[in-house]
């Protein structure tokens, strides 16, 4: 097959539709992991994906009687995009069946670009399935989104590309992995000229179908498959795939929600270009690489596949970033229920910065406190910050997944207790060791009962307190206003009625 398979990406037809993609220096992570990184930017393709590639490629090969049946496919979305627009090009009825779960973005996209769209299913696999059956009553051409050798073909374009745009040394190319069409097509190009350039596939840790079938020496089908990053949530490597695969790519490695979502930061800061999960997938495995093999100086491609990403999961991705770099931790602890041991607790975080806090008042001994903490990025950062709180009874939550996606932001409860609880907002200038600094002031003339804060990368930090106070509320607006932080009465605040009181 690889004589063949170099024929066929030497002729295939993608430049109709397709654009020559660039090579883009990740100065900022190059500099700071001490590599030269390099994106290959298929985020800039019309469809924002490599899929156009493929899907062109093969609709390409049909006979005018196949084109006159019109075509069908499955996809999670880029593949869709890529043939839709494939055939609109080529005057082609396209029906595409996606998952119930594809983000709309990609879901608009489609219709947008003139075919039907079917949503079934939580994954590929069960819209495959559906797919096909309606091939079956329809009579159209299936076109598969990567276990086909045109479609792979299309997108070994790829390959073809990076090499002739970097006529240098390479060391690795970073490749994402869900059915494994581009990383077939693009390692048999690769390895067929360049043997000595590693091929490398990254999968997501609840995804990772190449690597399981790599291990079993076949296909194999997963149980279940994480749907996070859509774009590679495949339950079985294709047969022609692997077949490539098995004997061109080096290694997997797989990569957890969290590095993929810094990745797509890594990616932001350099390109002001936000990716997708699964685009990011090969820059979060390449720095993974860089890590566990120490590597210094080399040259090291990731393949940026795609941009198709809803809005509102970048909510998601911001909150995750930080953890996935571990410049970030979350822990529990517990510390006495008495005036002032807030600030207690934050002297002994002196010189680091607090990225979360989260508290509600429980009992009159003992409060537990849900803090996020900045580290400083190295694997020993979070073992020193437990180390420096050794004093305290502490739980780290860092990889609790149901700490990170619920309970964060579901503590608070009715206050038990009758000594009464007054609720303020403050805002105070974001800067490091500002909290502290308004804990400070706030001194500790009245319990904190409440206390809630997430830094956003404001100016501004913005903080709810709930006070037990002693004598009038006036005394304590009196020493509001002498503290010289702007504040808002939060008292017949509708929802901290409900919540709250």
């Amino acid at each position: 097959m690889p004589h063949t398979m170099i024929k066929k990406i030497l002729q295939a037809r993608v430049y109709d539709v397709a654009v020559e993609t660039p090579l883009s220096r990740a100065n900022q992570l190059s500099n700071r992991l001490g590599n030269e990184i390099i994106l290959k930017r298929e985020d800039l393709q019309p469809v924002f994906s490599f899929k156009i590639r493929g899907a062109y490629n093969k609709i390409c090969q049909l006979t005018p009687e196949e084109r006159a049946r019109g075509v069908i496919a499955a996809s999670a979305g880029n593949h869709a995009q890529g043939l839709a627009l494939a055939a609109k090009k080529l005057g082609i009825q396209a029906t595409i069946v996606m998952p119930a779960t594809t983000p709309e973005v990609k879901v608009s996209a489609v219709r947008n670009h003139g075919a039907e769209v079917v949503l079934f299913g939580d994954a590929f696999d069960e819209a495959s399935a559906k797919s096909r059956e309606i091939m079956e009553k329809t009579g159209q051409v299936y076109v598969h989104p990567f276990d086909d050798l045109d479609t792979i073909a299309g997108q070994g374009t790829i390959g073809m590309e990076i090499l002739h745009q970097h006529e240098g040394n390479i060391d690795a190319i970073f490749i994402p992995v869900g059915g494994g069409g581009l990383i077939a097509g693009v390692a048999a190009y690769i390895k067929y000229l360049r043997p000595d350039i590693k091929i490398i596939g990254v999968e997501p840790q609840d995804a990772a179908c190449l690597k399981i079938a790599l291990e079993k020496g076949q296909p194999t089908r997963l149980s279940t498959v994480g749907i996070f990053a859509e774009g590679v949530a495949v339950a079985e490597i294709g047969q022609n795939t692997f077949a490539i695969a098995k004997d061109t790519v080096d290694e997997v490695i797989t990569v957890t929600t969290d590095e993929m979502c810094a990745a797509i930061k890594d990616i932001y800061d350099d390109t002001r270009a936000i990716t997708e999960p699964a685009g990011a997938c090969a820059l979060a495995g390449l720095k993974k690489y860089i890590e566990r093999e120490d590597a210094k100086g080399q040259t090291l491609i990731a393949i940026n596949s795609g941009a198709n990403v809803n809005f509102d999961r970048l909510r998601h991705v911001s909150e995750r970033a930080e953890l996935g770099e571990k410049r970030e931790a979350i822990i529990a602890v517990k510390i006495p229920e008495h005036p002032g041991s807030f600030k207690d607790f934050c002297q002994a975080l002196v010189g680091r910065n607090i990225t979360e806090f989260n508290y509600r008042y429980g009992d009159d001994q003992e409060a537990v406190i849900f803090v996020g903490v900045a580290l400083g990025g190295s694997p020993h950062s979070r073992k020193e910050l437990l180390d420096d709180l050794k004093d305290y009874e502490i739980v780290d939550l860092t990889d609790d997944e149901t700490a990170k996606v619920h309970v964060r932001h579901m503590i608070g409860g009715h206050l038990r207790s009758d000594k009464g609880e007054l609720l303020y907002s403050f805002e105070f200038p974001e800067r490091p060791g500002a909290l502290l600094k308004f804990l400070n002031t706030l001194g500790g003339q009245w319990n904190i009962s409440m206390f809630h804060y997430r830094n956003h990368g404001d100016a501004y930090g913005r903080v709810l307190v709930g006070l037990q106070a002693v004598g009038e509320e006036t005394d304590v607006t009196h020493f509001l206003d002498e503290l010289g932080y702007p504040y808002q009465d939060e008292n017949n605040n509708d929802a901290c009625k409900l919540f709250f009181r």
